[in-house]
C-alpha cells in the first residue's frame, strides 16, 4: 500500500485531531472573509447608485441597474466554479481554493478605488459590472471548493460536521458585513459617506483577502487527491461533461437543495432587514440588531444540524430540519403582524431553522466520486444559484407589491417543504447515490 493510500485510509477511520480543527478554522475564517467581499455590495447599495449612474436617473432605474450588477455577480457564478473545479479535479483543490481568494479580493480591492460618474461618466458602472462579475466567477469556485476541501481532510463519520462548520464560516461573512455597514453608517457623515466613506468596506475587503491568503498558505493537499494523483487515477475527459452523462441524480437532488438554501440565506437573513422596515416600518437599526441575533441563528444551526447528519444521516435530519425552519419562519413573519416585541426572540429562531442547510453538503460531496467531486459539486450548486439567487430579490419585490406582504413567508415555507419531501425520498440510502464513505 502506497504513502497516500494508508494516509488515505487513515483519514477514513481516524478521530478528529489537532490538525483537522486548524484545517477548519482556516478554511472557515478565510471563507467568512471573502464572502464578506462577495456580500459588501449589497451593504452599500443606495450609495453606489448614486455615484455610479447619472443623477438625473430616475431612483427605480437607479436601483434596478445597482442591483442588476449585484445580480451580475450571481450569474457569473457558474463560469467561474466550473472553470476553477475543472482545474481543482485535475491539479489539485488547494491550488484553487487559494486562487479563488486572489480573484475575489483584487476586484474588491479595486471597486474601492473606482472613480464615480462624474468622474468618466458610462465607464465607471461598466467598470463597477467588470468588478462583480470577477467577484462572482471568484465566489462560483470558493464555496464549492471550501466544502470539498474540508470534507476530503476530514474523517468520513466527520464529514457533516466539517461542512456545517464552513458553511457557518461563510455566514459569518454575512455578520461581518452587517456590522462593518452599521459603524461605517454610524461614524461617517453623509456628506463624508458619497465623497470616501463609501471606499472604506470594499478597501478593508481587500485587506480581508491578503489575511486569507496567508491564512491558507498552512493549509495542505486533501490526502484523497493526493491519492488519486499518485494512482494517475484523475479524469482523463473533461469533468463536467462526465458529472452530466453519469451522475444525473446527483446534480438534480444537489441543484434543488440549492434552491432550499438560497430560499432560507436570500429571504429570511439578506432581504428580511428591508422587509420589516419597509412593511413594519422598524427602525433600521432594530432590524439591523435583529439580522445579527438570526445571522447567529444560522451559524449555530449549520453547526448543529451538520453534525446531526453524522449521526442519524442526512435524510432524517433535512426532514426535521426543513419542518422545524416552516414552522419557526411561519412563527417569525406572522408574528410581526400583531407581535412585533417577539421579533428578537422569533427571528434568531427562524434564523437556526435556516441552519439545516448547514447539512446539504453532506450530501452534495457524497454524491459524487472523488475524479469528478468539485467539478460536480460547483456545476449543480453554482447552476442554481445563479438562477435561484439572481432572481430571488426582483421576485420578492413583485410579489410583496403586486399580491400579498406575505409573500417572503410563503416561499420560504413552501422551499422548506421542498426539502421535506426531497428528505423523504432519500430515506432510501440507494436513492442518495452514495456508499456511505467518501471513497
Amino acid at each position: 500500500m502506497s504513502a497516500a493510500q494508508s494516509q488515505t485510509q487513515v483519514v477514513k477511520t481516524r478521530p478528529l485531531n489537532m490538525q483537522d480543527y486548524k484545517t477548519l478554522s482556516l478554511a472557515a475564517l478565510g471563507g467568512a472573509l471573502e464572502f464578506y467581499d462577495f456580500i459588501i455590495y449589497v451593504f452599500f447599495s443606495l450609495t453606489i447608485g448614486h455615484l455610479f449612474f447619472p443623477h438625473n436617473m430616475p431612483d427605480w432605474l437607479t436601483q434596478v441597474q445597482t442591483f442588476g450588477i449585484f445580480a451580475a455577480g450571481y450569474l457569473a457564478r457558474p463560469f467561474g466554479g466550473i472553470i476553477m473545479a475543472h482545474f481543482g479535479d485535475l491539479f489539485g483543490r488547494k491550488r484553487m481554493f487559494t486562487f479563488s481568494i486572489l480573484m475575489m479580493s483584487v476586484p474588491t480591492l479595486l471597486i474601492g478605488c473606482l472613480p464615480t460618474y462624474d468622474s468618466i461618466g458610462i465607464a465607471a458602472p461598466l467598470l463597477l459590472l467588470l468588478m462583480r462579475v470577477c467577484q462572482g466567477a471568484a465566489v462560483g469556485g470558493e464555496i464549492p471548493g471550501a466544502w470539498t476541501f474540508v470534507a476530503e481532510h476530514v474523517p468520513t463519520k466527520r464529514v457533516g460536521f466539517a461542512c456545517g462548520t464552513l458553511t457557518a464560516g461563510l455566514v459569518v461573512g454575512i455578520l461581518i458585513g452587517s456590522i462593518v455597514s452599521t459603524l461605517i453608517h454610524k461614524y461617517v457623515s453623509d456628506e463624508n459617506m458619497l465623497i470616501w466613506g463609501w471606499r472604506l468596506p470594499f478597501l478593508l475587503g481587500g485587506v480581508f483577502g491578503i489575511c486569507s491568503m496567508y491564512l491558507r498558505r498552512w493549509l495542505k493537499e486533501t490526502p484523497i487527491f493526493a491519492e488519486m494523483q499518485q494512482r494517475k487515477n484523475l479524469d482523463k475527459n473533461v469533468p463536467v461533461v462526465t458529472v452530466l452523462k453519469e451522475h444525473k441524480h446527483s446534480v438534480v437532488i444537489s441543484m434543488l437543495l440549492t434552491w432550499v438554501l438560497s430560499a432560507g440565506i436570500m429571504v429570511v437573513i439578506l432581504l428580511a432587514p428591508t422587509y420589516l422596515q419597509k412593511v413594519f416600518s422598524v427602525d433600521p437599526v432594530v432590524a439591523l440588531q435583529a439580522n445579527s441575533l438570526a445571522i447567529i441563528g444560522v451559524a449555530l444551526g449549520c453547526m448543529l444540524f451538520g453534525t446531526l447528519a453524522d449521526k442519524f444521516g442526512f435524510a432524517k435530519v433535512l426532514i426535521v430540519g426543513c419542518a422545524y425552519c416552516i414552522v419557526a419562519v411561519g412563527v417569525f413573519y406572522f408574528s410581526l403582524f400583531n407581535h412585533m416585541d417577539y421579533l428578537f426572540i422569533t427571528y434568531p429562531l427562524a434564523g437556526f431553522g435556516v441552519g439545516v442547510i448547514g447539512c446539504f453538503a453532506f450530501f452534495m460531496v457524497r454524491g459524487f466520486p472523488p475524479t469528478v467531486r468539485f467539478s460536480g459539486l460547483s456545476f449543480s450548486f453554482n447552476m442554481a444559484y445563479a438562477i435561484a439567487g439572481g432572481l430571488t430579490p426582483l421576485m420578492m419585490s413583485l410579489l410583496t407589491s403586486l399580491v400579498s406582504v406575505k409573500a417572503h413567508p410563503y416561499y420560504v415555507m413552501i422551499l422548506f417543504g421542498l426539502g421535506v419531501l426531497i428528505g423523504i425520498y432519500l430515506l432510501d440510502e440507494k436513492k442518495q447515490n452514495i456508499s456511505g464513505e467518501l471513497k
